[in-house]
């Protein structure tokens, strides 16, 4: 019996790992068409980029990514090891973030392939706002958001604003543009 058991074990474990797996990762493109250097920042992915005007970043996420946010820092300041500062959004002196950004800051926030295999996204002003931003999904019939100024109606303003969530399928990737 005992036997029985433990093969009928090894045979379900087995079947379980053949099961495709329905996960998708997200590229994020990010693109500066500001008149100004925005150097921007992400979470849990960690890092950071120097974004000249017309420059842009591709920022690979992992499928199942959670409480992700991109955000643009002004003023900054490096070292040659990415040690410095930024006037708004800095995330603890470094290029490469480890930390949220220091209000103010506009936020891109997401979650990838969530329950029923979508992503849920929004822009973000409960931080502040220092930087215009856009956030739009490359897929079709997905919401995009816009928000060009403090208080912009396309962003959360207060934490309990649930009406400002939207999803898409997971699997899709998206543009964010600073001062689109």
């Amino acid at each position: 019996m005992g036997l029985i058991f433990k093969t009928l074990s090894i045979l379900s474990l087995s079947l379980i790992l053949l099961l495709p797996l329905n996960t998708h990762a997200a590229t994020f493109f990010i693109k500066n068409n500001c008149p100004y250097t925005v150097w921007a920042a992400s979470l849990p992915t960690g890092g950071g980029q120097q974004i000249n005007t017309g420059g842009t970043w591709s920022l690979n996420v992992a499928p199942g990514t959670t409480s992700g946010r991109i955000w643009g820092r002004t003023g900054c300041s490096f070292d040659g090891a990415g040690n410095g500062h930024c006037q708004t959004g800095d995330c603890g002196n470094v290029l490469a973030c480890r930390l949220s950004g220091a209000p103010p800051t506009t936020l891109a926030e997401f979650s990838l392939n969530q329950p029923n295999n979508l992503d849920f996204y929004d822009l973000s002003v409960i931080d502040g706002f220092n930087v215009p931003m856009s956030l739009a999904p490359t897929s079709g019939g997905c919401a995009s958001l816009r928000c060009p100024a403090d208080k912009c109606s396309d962003a959360y303003l207060f934490p309990a604003d649930n009406s400002k969530t939207h999803s898409c399928p997971s699997g899709t990737n998206y543009n964010v543009v600073f001062c689109g």
